[in-house]
């Protein structure tokens, strides 16, 4: 901790300097009253919707890598434990560890570069416009839902996997109605709050040129018109707001 303070330069001191404090009111100043005329709510009505689509389609994508890969990524499915008592070791090895450790590398490889940069990357490839926003969410944080999917997958209570498996049981018997019904709430939990995070993340990647309302607070920034920011901020809480509201009933519903 202490060798992160020095490391990373915090100076609280530094938030009081009067440079720092002039900025920031007159930032502040710039910001009120917001702006709320119909002529420019009517205009950020499609970026809102389009920040909401862009999380709703990253997400689609990141759970279809997320679900096989995390299953791959799940060594009681892959290469041990009751599922594979009968197997020989070679087996094991060759047919479950090498898929094992080959889903791990790649969801590690998608977790560790961050949407930022993946959006970067593919509006080189597919030009400006929110579908880079979406591939960008979409492999970034299917990395994050393979890796959190496997370990929701690993610690599952083994006893209905043995009870299954001891009565007759096949592998996919077992993973159906022994493994899956323990898992899915919070997987769906998980995923829900994915959803969440890439609402404020498809407004993050909009300063990259991928559309939604992260563009437009980008392009207002840029023009030092402050209260166009401060009402683009408040949508994109409303925003927010409303799919955690959403989020939170589907858990209940599912719990």
């Amino acid at each position: 901790m202490l060798f992160s303070l020095r490391a990373a330069q915090v100076d609280p001191r530094r938030l009081l300097e009067g440079d720092a404090l002039g900025n920031v009111a007159k930032f502040v100043r710039g910001m009120f009253p917001p702006r709320l005329d119909g002529e420019f709510l009517g205009l950020m009505a499609r970026p809102a919707i389009e920040t909401v689509q862009i999380s709703v389609m990253g997400t689609a994508i990141a759970v279809a890598l997320g679900v096989p890969l995390g299953l791959l990524a799940t060594s009681s499915l892959t290469w041990r434990g009751v599922l594979h008592e009968r197997t020989s070791r070679t087996g094991r090895w060759l047919l479950g560890f090498a898929p094992y450790a080959a889903a791990r590398a790649v969801l590690s490889v998608f977790r560790a570069i961050p949407e930022y940069v993946w959006a970067f990357m593919f509006v080189r490839a597919v030009g400006l416009g929110p579908f880079a926003g979406v591939l960008a969410i979409g492999v970034a944080y299917g990395g994050m839902l393979g890796k959190v999917y496997s370990e929701i997958l690993e610690n599952v209570s083994p006893r209905p996997l043995e009870t299954l498996r001891a009565a007759g049981a096949s592998r996919l018997g077992v993973a159906l109605y022994g493994l899956v019904p323990q898992a899915l709430p919070n997987v769906i939990a998980y995923t829900l709050y994915r959803w969440e995070c890439a609402i404020r993340a498809s407004a993050i990647l909009g300063f990259v040129g991928a559309g939604g309302l992260g563009q437009q607070i980008e392009l207002s920034m840029r023009m030092f018109q402050f209260d166009e920011v401060l009402t683009l901020l408040a949508i994109l809480f409303v925003l927010v707001a409303s799919v955690d509201v959403l989020s939170g009933r589907i858990r209940g519903w599912v719990a």
